[in-house]
């Protein structure tokens, strides 16, 4: 019980963007401090010690704080920001999906290919739906995400995507209601936002039935 209170407590809790002036969701945000050296660094898990810095997740986001000298404002004192830094938060949050579907994998949670993960599709114990970003269309089409919200992940590459499951290329992954799938959906999520995507949903709506 006190679990579920620290994680409604968690989603509930807001931060003020510095780049956009918004008031968000911590879990829509990044988090950022000031290392012994003063070099801003990545926060990804929220845990490192010092006064936290909140920006989207949003790479044009990140980018304006760094142009605009916004960390130097929030911290009134002279720090390190590498221009890098946009693109260093979206490559820890792209390994961090990567690994969480890995260790899906490994506790059975995570089936990937066409055929097994239209099958999962169709008895039920799918969750949630991974299609990689540049995987044929066509075939993605004929695959409909599980009913419900936040079903449909395709923020990642199909080599991206088998990195998971050791392979060159994956492109239909599926995953059960496992401990881990939350968390990929978050850091999908937060994945996503960097990268500027748009869910597919157009295309899967025109999709066919997994029957």
């Amino acid at each position: 019980m006190e679990i579920l209170k620290q994680e409604i407590s968690s989603k509930c809790s807001t931060r003020r963007c510095i780049s956009s002036g918004e008031t968000c969701y911590k879990s829509d945000m990044i988090r950022f401090v000031a290392d012994p050296n003063n070099e801003i660094l990545p926060d990804i898990a929220e845990k490192l010690p010092g006064r936290g810095i909140w920006i989207k997740a949003n790479k044009n986001a990140i980018s304006k704080a760094i142009s605009k000298k916004l960390f130097l404002k929030a911290t009134n004192s002279k720090i390190l920001v590498k221009n890098d830094l946009p693109s260093l938060v979206e490559d820890i949050i792209l390994k961090k999906v990567i690994s969480l579907i890995s260790l899906s994998r490994k506790s059975g949670n995570a089936i990937f290919g066409y055929e097994k993960v239209k099958s999962s599709l169709i008895n039920g114990t799918a969750r949630i739906l991974i299609q990689a970003r540049d995987g044929s269309i066509n075939q993605k089409g004929k695959l409909r995400p599980p009913k419900g919200t936040n079903t449909y992940i395709d923020c990642l590459t199909s080599n991206e995507l088998g990195e998971a499951f050791g392979r060159n290329y994956v492109v239909h992954v599926s995953l059960t209601s496992g401990g881990l799938s939350k968390r990929v959906v978050h850091e999908a999520s937060r994945l996503n936002k960097l990268r500027g995507f748009e869910p597919l949903e157009t295309i899967i709506l025109e999709g066919t039935n997994n029957n």
